[in-house]
């Protein structure tokens, strides 16, 4: 049973009311997130499964990131380009390539930059195999790191994001492993900003067309196949406040960067940052059936910052929605429960909570007592 706790006086004592929120986008799927919190400003079919086309090499960057950090490869590191890349993803397969040599040998470095600038499939094979032997076997790398950073909705198969029906994404799955990239691997965040590459004299610029156009894009990845259209993963900083977002399933790249233009935009213009509950400030309490204690308080992961939108005074609301029964153990920092804020009933922003103490299992009369008292809850 899904719990609904709702705590519209709460945020009206503590924050200013906000303007109906009115946007929307072209793109079939997009979300827009704040990058501190991860909380979501904008989503539209966001758990929906999506073929994630080119954005899959964000997930084969940020393997062979972790690869570089635990020092079992180097940017000097040179990889062998076998005939399954280079007829895979080289010239000869008519998609995005660095037009590497067959035979030859390529730095770790050029192969990253090329991956992130010209989008090259040829690359992200030679990574996949210089690591793991296989595209395959590192396949199944990047579903293991997925899992570990909480890709719920995400199935990878291949290192390119060329077709293949097993695999797939989500755009919030998308926008969260732009936030991991960027907030784990800053020293190598730089390579998503550079304008253009050339290899093997061939120059070619960032498919990411909003790097430098004056609205602070840095990074990260577009992607495109014939039946998912055309996407991105974005990410912009101005002042202190950085976004990611992610639009896909557009018809051209002319209205790829259009979209990401104004969904960013919007998310830049059209909010306040308000804080109301402090790190560690409790936001509500949630049932927990046969515990020493009745309920546990819920916090979010440090401060809970909100970005609402500027203006009118009567549209917020906000719930806190929790799966019942809640069962011990609870263990402190548990994720139980989300915060959803409301706009004149328009979703505007989630934010996770978490439980702020642990709960064990009570004694045999607390237990008979709550089961009661369920019972009681259920036939109501």
């Amino acid at each position: 049973m899904r719990l609904l706790i709702v705590i519209a006086a709460l945020l009206a004592l503590v924050l200013p009311a906000a303007a109906q929120v009115d946007f929307d986008t072209k793109a079939r799927y997009a979300v827009l997130m704040d990058y501190e919190s991860g909380t979501v400003i904008f989503q539209k079919d966001a758990d929906t499964r999506l073929e994630p086309a080119s954005m899959t090499k964000l997930m084969t960057l940020a393997v062979v990131f972790n690869e570089l950090r635990a020092g079992r490869i180097s940017l000097e590191d040179k990889f062998f380009v076998s005939e399954n890349a280079w007829r895979t993803g080289g010239a000869a397969s008519g998609g995005s390539t660095m037009f590497a040599e067959l035979n030859s040998q390529i730095r770790v470095e050029d192969l990253i930059r090329s991956v992130i600038i010209q989008s090259g499939n040829d690359a992200a094979i030679i990574l996949a195999e210089g690591i793991a032997g296989t595209e395959p076997t590192f396949a199944t790398m990047m579903n293991q790191l997925a899992g570990q950073i909480g890709l719920d909705g995400s199935h990878f198969t291949n290192s390119t994001g060329l077709p293949d029906p097993e695999e797939y994404s989500t755009a919030r799955d998308l926008a969260e492993l732009g936030r991991y990239l960027i907030r784990e691997f800053p020293e190598f965040y730089h390579y998503f900003s550079e304008p253009e590459m050339e290899w093997n004299k061939i120059k070619q610029s960032n498919r990411n067309s909003l790097i430098d156009v004056g609205i602070g894009v840095d990074g990260l990845k577009t992607g495109h196949t014939a039946a998912a259209g055309y996407g991105v993963v974005l990410s912009t900083a101005q002042g202190d406040r950085r976004l990611v977002a992610v639009v896909h399933g557009l018809t051209s790249m002319r209205e790829r960067a259009e979209e990401g233009r104004k969904l960013l935009t919007w998310g830049q213009r059209a909010f306040e940052r308000f804080a109301p509950y402090p790190a560690g400030s409790i936001v509500a309490h949630a049932d927990v059936y046969g515990g020493e204690a009745g309920s546990v308080g819920l916090v979010g992961k440090g401060e809970i910052a909100l970005y609402l939108p500027r203006g009118s005074r009567q549209c917020l609301s906000a719930t806190v929605n929790y799966t019942s029964p809640l069962l011990p153990p609870v263990r402190q920092g548990d994720q139980i429960a989300e915060l959803r804020v409301f706009c004149n009933d328009q979703l505007v922003q989630t934010a996770p909570l978490y439980a702020n103490e642990d709960v064990p299992q009570g004694d045999l009369v607390r237990r008979a007592t709550d089961a009661l008292k369920q019972l009681a809850l259920g036939w109501l």
